[in-house]
């Protein structure tokens, strides 16, 4: 780059990066909303499709498990995939497969049909949220990171929303048509959606910045400096080095920090929700879709908030810490505290905005914190551990449940697990409390 390309930093970086976001992540957006329906999609089939199939608690658990085996197997490969193939490609082949993997599970006759699916599901998925992670380190720089984040992630809320009463209106008006079951509807409309965007993400993505065409010269220079300014930037192209992140003590402790705040949460918000609000008395099928989104419409403003609080302050570990106190809290209240459905909603929506809060933040942390050799395998091991977590939590709380008949226990031990996690990330981050960024808040805050 020569001196006369250089472009001083300001308005037009923001317009540039504004540019960026309007392109990129409405797409990415859309693409995470079908990810999502799937865990939501399953949470409601599994109140129809377990007296159908004499599906119990635990063997349900059991499925859910097994999917984050499959994924656990290929997340790892598949980031590397993406690092010699591209985003692009990668992206798309991911959500091609998924999609009919999903179309497949409405044809599901029992246990053991349900476990070979759900693992294929996760085998299909694997790589794609962490690979969206760190296509966006190829775009954006640290600055921008929390509330760019915090739009993918608001996807997941999007998905609470609106994938509980949808899901609820097909299993219940959809049910019986061409002989088939509502919970088959169900699969069947939620896996064409993501086959689509797979096909469409050949032409809408670009795998970085000097691969795009609807950006002009300049516009690429001015993203090549804000990323040069990054504290970690090199200069020159990094190999993914295996040996180089699994013995980065940062990616481990991530890792940790991950998989007992963020996956124990997960779980327990993606798969134990309509079932928490059963056991509180709502029993009609519909209101218990439009009962769900109500948490996940209070999390994303609250998500909104935060995020753009952290950016503006430039400080992510406290941020983190108050978004996994409010799901530790919400949590551990709910089996022991709400006793009726007003009670479990407001525990509900603490332990649900708690989630984003931390989720978002999290993915913000990473990049400013490993150098970028170590990054592709570094988020994917960090997503890896976390479906360590997915396998082992619901088998857990689905046999607790079972064996004791209530989610007191359940949801106590893991809310511990959730408090460990903050622990682990503070304790991490003592010495870095004000995480390397590249540049001031002022750039966006503007059009935040």
């Amino acid at each position: 780059m020569s001196n006369e390309d250089l472009i001083p930093a300001g308005a037009a970086e923001g317009a540039v990066f504004r540019r960026v976001a309007w392109r990129l992540m409405p797409f990415l957006f859309i693409c995470l909303v079908f990810n999502w329906l799937d865990r939501v999609a399953v949470s409601f089939a599994h109140l129809q499709f377990g007296a159908d199939l004499h599906i119990s608690d635990t063997a349900f658990g059991l499925s859910v498990g097994l999917f984050s085996a499959g994924y656990l197997l290929c997340e790892i490969p598949s980031n590397l995939v993406m690092e010699r193939w591209g985003a692009r490609r990668t992206l798309a082949r991911i959500m091609i497969i998924w999609g009919l993997v999903t179309v497949g599970m409405a044809f599901v006759q029992g246990p053991y049909s349900l476990y070979a699916t759900r693992t294929l599901l996760g085998m299909a998925e694997a790589g794609f949220f962490p690979g969206v992670i760190l296509y966006l380190t190829y775009w954006f720089p640290s600055a921008y990171r929390a509330r760019i984040t915090s739009r993918f992630i608001m996807a997941i809320a999007v998905c609470g929303i609106v994938g509980g009463p949808s899901a609820t209106w097909i299993m219940t008006h959809l049910a019986g048509l061409w002989g088939w079951h509502g919970w088959q509807w169900l699969f069947l409309l939620g896996g064409l959606p993501p086959v689509v965007a797979g096909f469409l993400a050949f032409g809408w993505l670009a795998d970085k910045p000097d691969n795009a065409r609807w950006l002009k010269k300049n516009e690429k220079i001015i993203i090549q400096q804000a990323m040069v300014r990054e504290p970690s930037a090199t200069i020159r192209p990094v190999r993914a080095s295996l040996v180089s992140a699994f013995s980065n003590r940062t990616v481990w402790l991530l890792s940790l920090s991950y998989c007992l705040t963020i996956t124990c949460t997960g779980n327990v918000v993606n798969f134990w929700v309509p079932s928490l609000l059963r056991a509180a008395g709502v029993q009609n099928l519909q209101q218990l879709g439009l009962l769900s989104a109500l948490p996940h419409g209070v999390g994303i403003g609250a998500m909104l908030l935060a995020c753009r609080h952290s950016d503006q302050h430039q400080e992510r570990r406290w941020h983190f810490a108050l978004g996994g106190a409010l799901a530790m809290a919400g949590m551990l209240a709910l089996p022991w505290i709400a006793h009726g459905t007003t009670e479990t909603l407001f525990f509900l929506t603490v332990m649900v905005a708690g989630y984003l809060i931390a989720t978002a933040i999290f993915w913000s942390i990473p990049a400013g914190l490993l150098p970028a050799q170590d990054r592709a395998i570094g988020f994917a091991l960090i997503n890896c551990c976390g479906q360590i977590s997915s396998m082992l939590v619901p088998v857990l709380i689905g046999f607790l449940k079972t064996r004791l008949g209530g989610f007191e226990v359940a949801l106590s031990l893991v809310s511990l697990f959730v408090g460990l996690g903050v622990i682990v990330m503070l304790a991490m981050t003592a010495r870095t409390a004000r995480l390397p960024v590249s540049q001031p808040y002022s750039v966006m805050d503007s059009q935040s």
